[in-house]
């Protein structure tokens, strides 16, 4: 494509303090270790409300840290109906996410925005990250590791376009291009 526009993904869990804001900053960060920082554009979101311009959890903050990564900026939104229109992609992290967000979608297009997280992980056995919130700091270290392994997977899946130049919705329900 012609246009300088960056492809943009959007993570989304339940309250965006732990598995999304995780996704988010693993996928960003796979981005610019790759040279592609600027084509992408990696954000994430919750389906609820509770944590609204909180910062992750320090679990998952700290989580992050012990891997390398930076997740201190982060502050929880929720997902509207505008995101679809403002992501290339949808990526629900466990299967109630994806429900939700396919009910949520206005038409065929938007709902073929919306993947689960885990299947760009040939090895996964679930098709859910679980849901670190009540549990210690090995569940997060562990979800982390969930998180890590398939963004990897999405991120190989999208790296070809993003080295050339994109055309419009390169990926989306109409093209056949990601699950």
């Amino acid at each position: 494509m012609t246009s300088p526009d960056p492809f943009r993904v959007i993570f989304v869990c339940t309250g965006n303090i732990c598995r999304s804001p995780m996704a988010e900053v693993v996928f960003r960060d796979l981005a610019e270790r790759q040279g592609l920082g600027s084509r992408i554009v990696s954000r994430s979101a919750g389906t609820g409300d509770w944590h609204l311009g909180e910062r992750a959890d320090d679990r998952t903050i700290d989580s992050l840290a012990r891997r390398g990564y930076d997740g201190s900026r982060h502050r929880a939104r929720q997902f509207t109906a505008a995101a679809f229109a403002d992501n290339d992609l949808v990526v629900a992290l466990d299967r109630t996410h994806e429900r939700i967000l396919r009910e949520w979608a206005h038409d065929e297009d938007e709902e073929g925005k919306v993947t689960l997280l885990l299947a760009f992980d040939p090895d996964a056995s679930t098709h859910d990250v679980p849901d670190p919130y009540y549990a210690g700091a090995d569940m997060f270290d562990s979800v982390l590791g969930m998180i890590e392994a398939a963004t990897r997977g999405l991120f190989r899946q999208l790296e070809p376009a993003l080295r050339l130049p994109r055309s419009p919705r390169t990926f989306g329900a109409s093209s056949g291009g990601l699950p």
